[in-house]
């Protein structure tokens, strides 16, 4: 088959046309070049490519009602009811469909889908699809209601990740629908608790990170960001890493503070390990929260962390005090580094003072690799095939952490394939829904090609040779 550049139609009317005006000759040259890439796309995926079409309205009803479950994160049976709404359209596709609980960590639990290759090693890539049933919108949030604009819509979670959800499923049936499903091997991991994991993690992701060790790549349907109008690929999420500082002097009347006897009080020290790492731990990639502070004659912290109260006098020098934040990476190694800089920088004590760090557990780093930008590289194969813009990396800068960060690494990954909107966890969070259809064709095209590379394939060389 042959490809007709852009360039290449351009280079030819200048030549046959030399009269014709720059603007026309442009015009009819991107014409041209649209529907030579059109062209590229194979009768099966013009099947999906149709079958999204005819389904756009089935489509956004499946979201409403997915939307008008309230499933916060901590509402166990509403992230339950969503996996029941969501598990007989899976097991419909042919995929052998579970329920995992996790009461072990207080969660609902995590829904494992698998589809195994009919014939072995004949499918290609084995794909893990990743996403979460959750939302940040508890049921005590007054942000319930789902209503529709034009083509906004609007609800709790209708972007993260609701939307996702309904790109990832109509992906499927239009991959079924075209008659190519069946010779994909592919396993759906959706957890119960991403917006807020359970602990130990070990056992809340256990599912996602076994799923991995039978997969070669990773595809999460987290949001596809769009900034001025133009749609982005994430091959890399930050970690999001929480600590805690706790701090302890003498205590005693305010007339000693700064004496050899009595020091500098838990409230000193603790300001000058938060100024310390103000001014020395700046580096490429990070940043670090400070999210709540506690000093005085006494301080007591909630089982959640979240809220606290303390107690003082101005006449006291505080023998406590309490902070805590978090960190953001892009890379596990560079959490290792930074986390080993902040134990250094509290443990340079002021006198007559102690302190100590902990860290959580949280979500690790996703970096970027070259196996990750090639899969964007075939990403945009298929952008250009659909007629579409290519997608740039997006700057990890812009986007928080997530799931996929769990298996990747070993995996490669894509960290948003999903639904486009505006405002995630925030009262009035939007979903495009002119995006929908977009987005789920993306999704399909890429999951068929994937299926036709032999999964020993290198993905860079893959990406290279198309």
């Amino acid at each position: 088959m042959v490809r007709i550049s852009r360039a290449g139609v351009i280079s030819a009317f200048n030549a046959i046309l030399p009269t014709m005006r720059k603007e026309l000759v442009l015009f009819l040259a991107s014409t041209l070049a649209a529907a030579a890439s059109a062209q590229t796309i194979s009768p099966h995926e013009k099947a999906v490519v149709a079958y999204i079409d005819a389904n756009e309205q089935a489509s956004n009803a499946l979201l409403e009602k997915l939307v008008d479950i309230n499933s916060g994160t901590h509402n166990l049976d509403g992230v339950r009811a969503v996996g029941k709404m969501i598990m007989p359209q899976l097991e419909e596709l042919g995929f052998k469909v579970k329920w995992v609980p996790m009461d072990e960590v207080h969660r609902a639990g995590t829904l494992v889908a698998e589809h195994p290759c009919p014939e072995a090693d004949k499918c290609g890539k084995r794909m893990l699809l990743i996403g979460h049933m959750d939302t940040v919108f508890e049921k005590d949030s007054p942000f319930q209601t789902y209503t529709v604009n034009g083509h906004i819509a609007t609800g709790p979670g209708v972007n993260d990740m609701k939307g996702g959800l309904v790109d990832m499923l109509y992906a499927l049936k239009a991959l079924q629908a075209a008659g190519v499903l069946k010779q994909m091997e592919i396993t759906i991991v959706l957890s119960g608790d991403e917006e807020e994991h359970g602990e130990p993690v070990q056992i809340a992701r256990r599912e996602m990170v076994a799923a991995a060790k039978h997969s070669d790549v990773a595809l999460e349907f987290e949001a596809t960001p769009r900034l001025n109008g133009v749609f982005y690929g994430s091959v890399s999420r930050r970690s999001s890493i929480s600590w805690k500082i706790e701090t302890t002097g003498e205590s005693g009347h305010s007339s000693a503070i700064f004496s050899e006897g009595k020091g500098y009080g838990a409230i000193y020290e603790l300001t000058r390990i938060l100024d310390a790492f103000r001014t020395q731990l700046p580096e490429q990639y990070l940043t670090f929260n400070v999210g709540m502070v506690l000093g005085g004659t006494s301080v007591d912290v909630n089982k959640d962390g979240i809220a606290g109260s303390a107690t003082g006098k101005d006449n006291v020098i505080p023998p406590r005090a309490f902070a805590s934040g978090d960190i953001r990476t892009l890379s596990n190694e560079q959490s290792d580094r930074v986390e080993k800089k902040m134990e250094a920088i509290v443990a340079q004590h002021l006198s007559k003072t102690n302190a100590k760090i902990s860290f959580g557990e949280g979500y690790p780093a996703m970096a970027p690799t070259a196996e990750s930008r090639a899969l964007l590289g075939i990403l945009n194969q298929v952008n250009q095939s659909l007629g579409y813009a290519a997608m740039p990396e997006l700057d990890p800068m812009k986007r928080g952490a997530g799931d996929i960060a769990f298996v990747s690494p070993p995996l490669p990954g894509l960290a948003g394939i999903g639904a486009t909107g505006e405002g995630a966890h925030a009262p009035g969070e939007t979903i495009d829904l002119s995006a929908q259809p977009i987005n789920a064709k993306r999704a399909a095209l890429l999951m068929y090609r994937l299926s036709k590379v032999d999964r020993n394939d290198d993905l860079v060389a893959v990406a290279a040779q198309r």
